[in-house]
């Protein structure tokens, strides 16, 4: 009960973060914030990206989108048990949407947000099993300087981080976007040796 309460204690302290708006800041948000995760003490599983898109600032419910669509694919999932925060905590690197670039892309995520609240939302969760490190950002944060040169090649030596003894167990993966298209058509060994794998943790975990 008491870790419970934590977490929410610490959720509700979230939802009311304002740090990027703030003026004083370089480059403060151009909208007002909306964090958006999904924190649990029953998951065991966590999925960390980079931050919420456009869409998902609207609905406030993360990868309401195709990443997600593509994202619940490569787990074996359904959309129910993906949203049920008994089986899945979803902690994106930031919570609220960066913004757009001068391409129309999406922003990195603010490391303002990952300062303040990222080692207080993993460490309030310490029954995570499998931690799926979506993207450069997550895997930088969570894999640190035991990552590879690139993000290919921190993808393509996941079973060295599975070998890992440390909790939870880390599984690096590329961003679901449409815009990793070409990436995954560059890597097929992604979908023949990766994907199967992390079905299967996926389906081991959720028993």
């Amino acid at each position: 009960m008491a870790g419970n309460n934590r977490l929410s204690d610490l959720t509700n302290e979230i939802s009311r973060c304002r740090i990027c708006c703030d003026r004083s800041i370089t480059n403060p948000l151009p909208h007002e914030s909306r964090p958006v995760l999904i924190a649990s003490t029953k998951a065991k599983i966590a999925i960390c990206g980079q931050a919420p898109g456009a869409r998902v600032h609207k609905s406030g419910i993360p990868f309401t989108d195709r990443s997600g669509v593509r994202l619940r694919d490569w787990m074996g999932t359904c959309e129910k048990d993906f949203y049920n925060p008994a089986k899945f905590a979803i902690v994106p690197m930031g919570f609220c949407f960066p913004g757009l670039d001068a391409k129309g892309a999406d922003m990195a995520p603010r490391r303002e947000c990952a300062l303040a609240w990222r080692r207080k939302v993993i460490d309030a969760m310490p029954q995570l099993k499998l931690l799926l490190a979506v993207g450069i950002y997550a895997q930088a944060w969570h894999i640190g300087k035991r990552r590879k040169r690139n993000l290919t090649c921190t993808v393509a030596a996941w079973r060295e981080y599975l070998n890992e003894s440390e909790a939870p167990t880390i599984l690096p993966l590329p961003h679901p976007s449409w815009r990793n298209n070409s990436w995954l058509r560059k890597n097929p060994w992604f979908d023949k040796e990766l994907l199967p794998v992390l079905k299967k943790m996926i389906q081991v975990e959720l028993k």
